[in-house]
């Protein structure tokens, strides 16, 4: 087991449009038809098994884009309630982040049959009550914690993330009190893959060759101290709305953080987006299948190295 790659891919999935920069019940729609199959074809190639986070509200919505994943051996997590700017987990009461993170629960696992343990914050936003509020719902893995990522002024809740520079880069189980930090809480932390810039489909289709470099550098890193791949893509930037006429909204009043945050980031994403960035995730899966990393979901990478009894 100490001599094992693991690489974990993991997929957030909500009615984001990228290039409306706005949440639509369409895009959703792209998303179990497009996006979806897309990404599922491309992880049966590899016998990939992955974790699929899904809002309480794109599952609600469309309850076929959660059970088409079951079959091919898939996680579903959840990835929150709401993918809104208000409804953020740094932003949010205990008490507004528990209801959010139970009725989250109960949707999807009154799809699937089966019980939900781990958990991705919308944006990856989360407050010192997270843990907590986790604790409370049943939950027992979160990965909302990108260690040592340095793009957080780019998103929303940036101040927060700035928790990421320290936060220990290897799985950990975190504090009572904070995701951010290791202690003898119930909640197992799972960080993202970052190297001060994400290691994520975002920045994978805008600079393909750096990612590529990156991925090495990652790899290399997993060798030296067993400490998991965690990849994060989305399967609404697979689909394609560039036949609609385009008008970028924008989400905050403060003049700084609207261009960071939705005009200069809106226009960033537009890069190989759509079925295109197909091809340029295969090339990571194989460089890992090639290097006989394991394909595992969130879920059981932990029951495998013992961090999940």
């Amino acid at each position: 087991m100490k001599n094992e790659k693991y690489c974990l891919l993991s997929n957030d999935v909500e009615t984001t449009s990228l290039w409306h920069n706005t949440l639509r019940d369409e895009s959703g729609y792209k998303v179990l038809k497009e996006g979806m199959p897309l990404l599922l074809d491309l992880y049966a190639k590899y016998n990939v098994k992955s974790t699929f986070f899904f809002t309480g509200y794109m599952a609600k919505l469309y309850p076929e884009v959660v059970k088409m994943v079951i079959p091919y051996g898939h996680e579903v997590g959840s990835h929150g309630l709401l993918h809104t700017k208000e409804h953020g987990f740094d932003v949010m009461s205990l008490e507004k982040q528990i209801n959010h993170l139970k009725e989250s629960k109960d949707i999807l696992e009154n799809i699937i049959g089966e019980e939900i343990i781990s958990f991705r914050a919308p944006a990856l936003r989360v407050s010192n009550d997270t843990a907590l509020a986790l604790e409370k719902t049943g939950y027992k893995i979160d990965s909302s914690v990108a260690s040592q990522r340095f793009d957080m002024f780019m998103s929303f809740g940036g101040l927060k993330k700035l928790n990421w520079l320290t936060a220990p880069r290897l799985p950990y189980r975190t504090s009572k009190n904070t995701l951010f930090k290791k202690g003898e809480g119930s909640i197992i932390e799972i960080p993202l893959s970052a190297s001060l810039i994400p290691y994520l489909s975002t920045t994978m289709r805008i600079f393909p060759n750096f990612t590529a470099f990156q991925r090495k550098v990652l790899a290399y890193e997993t060798s030296k101290n067993g400490k998991p791949i965690v990849f994060i893509t989305h399967p609404n930037e697979f689909i394609d709305e560039m036949d609609e006429e385009r008008q970028i909204n924008k989400r905050s009043k403060n003049v700084v953080s609207a261009f960071l945050q939705d005009t200069l980031r809106s226009k960033l994403k537009m890069k190989n987006l759509g079925p295109k960035g197909i091809p340029i995730y295969e090339r990571e899966i194989k460089y890992f299948d090639e290097h006989k990393f394991k394909f595992s979901t969130i879920k059981n990478y932990c029951k495998q190295t013992g961090l999940l009894k």
